[in-house]
């Protein structure tokens, strides 16, 4: 494989991420005035702090709402654990025992199966056309319309990029490997590959490592280069499969509790906007700058990276079709998000067919040539 050519190529892509990263350096304070109260708030999240990127963008977002309100409105973050696990920052934003948090929607699909279009879906939207979705085609509406269900509101405040496949302790090449394997995922990718005979569990990011070292679990997905070299899941197994078809551009979410929201002055309200979409645009150029530097060092230090069969890859898109259409006919909050989702999908596509995916299919070919070289 010619691995040093591979990155080269990714990191083209990462300084065009990079760029729009650039479009907002202000730091001084955007409101000032006696008459604006003081706030403390707390935010929970679901990252350890050896995430530095995702647990970052909270720490960003606090830093931000700090800089511009000139310290009037200040918000103490917390890591998974600290306050509650890292899969209940929901449940303690509902409450109120925390004004905020940040996290991922799907990780709450136990409420409402809806939450996963807010993160995202098995073989749906790519990270342009999910910011597209969310920002222009009715998407934050929709999933506010679901969080104020649970006393919340919440905006996008970061994105992946397209995942990474998950990490094998051995290789899978058929539907038939797939079948009685221990995998670590989230979200309605999930519940696909149960359909073909996966057990599935679903673990924080901080306690994927011990379960996969220890044999918990034969298989886990997470992020991508950066974020699971962090873990150490290179350390736990030796195959790396590509690519995360059940999260092609996972955004994360500042999840607020709504009679907090409700409390704060306009001003503030539009500062914590501002924050969450500064950081929606700076975590994914990060993750482009991070992961493919990243991947570099995974690949020389003896990682093998694996494709998903053809096989593997039709199949689950199957199931995860049928399972989406059996949701929508039998969940009415699900129904509502997925029609015009569906429709929102499919005229994106058409439209991308012939200017983003025809650019990339012949810019990409040679990358493509060299991962499948010997």
């Amino acid at each position: 494989m010619k691995r040093r050519k591979l990155l080269g190529y990714a990191a083209t892509g990462a300084a065009t991420t990079a760029a729009l990263a650039a479009c907002s350096n202000n730091t001084g304070p955007a409101v000032q005035g006696d008459s604006l109260p003081t706030v403390r708030w707390k935010m929970a999240t679901s990252w350890p702090t050896s995430l530095d990127t995702l647990y970052g963008a909270a720490e960003f977002i606090a830093r931000r709402v700090r800089e511009l309100t000139d310290g009037r409105f200040t918000i103490q973050t917390f890591a998974a654990g600290e306050i509650v696990p890292g899969l209940q920052v929901l449940d303690a934003i509902q409450q109120g025992t925390v004004e905020c948090g940040h996290s991922a929607s799907y990780y709450y699909i136990g409420k409402n199966p809806a939450f996963a279009f807010g993160t995202c879906v098995p073989f749906g939207l790519n990270t342009q056309q999910q910011m597209a979705w969310l920002y222009q085609g009715g998407g934050i509406d929709a999933m506010n319309k679901l969080y104020a269900d649970f006393n919340t509101i919440a905006f996008p405040a970061g994105n992946s990029g397209v995942q990474m496949g998950g990490w094998f302790k051995k290789e899978v090449n058929t539907v038939a490997d797939l079948n009685g394997l221990k995998m670590r995922i989230p979200g309605l990718g999930g519940e696909v590959l149960s359909r073909l005979g996966v057990n599935v569990q679903v673990l924080p990011g901080g306690e994927i490592f011990l379960a996969l070292e220890r044999g918990a679990i034969d298989a886990a997905e997470f992020v991508g280069p950066y974020d699971d070299e962090k873990l150490g899941l290179n350390d736990a197994a030796d195959f790396y499969y590509y690519p995360g078809w059940w999260e092609p551009g996972s955004s994360f979410d500042l999840q607020i509790n709504l009679n907090a929201w409700n409390q704060l002055p306009t001003e503030y309200q539009e500062i914590v906007k501002t924050a969450a979409a500064e950081a929606n645009v700076q975590t994914l150029a990060k993750y482009d700058v991070q992961n493919p530097q990243a991947l570099q060092r995974l690949l020389e230090g003896g990682t093998q990276l694996r494709a998903y069969s053809p096989e593997i890859l039709q199949a689950s898109q199957r199931e995860a079709i049928a399972l989406m259409e059996e949701m929508a006919s039998q969940e009415p909050s699900f129904k509502e998000i997925y029609e015009p989702w569906k429709q929102f999908r499919d005229s994106i596509r058409q439209w991308h067919a012939v200017s983003e995916f025809a650019y990339s299919n012949f810019a990409i070919a040679p990358v493509l040539q060299s991962i499948q070289s010997p």
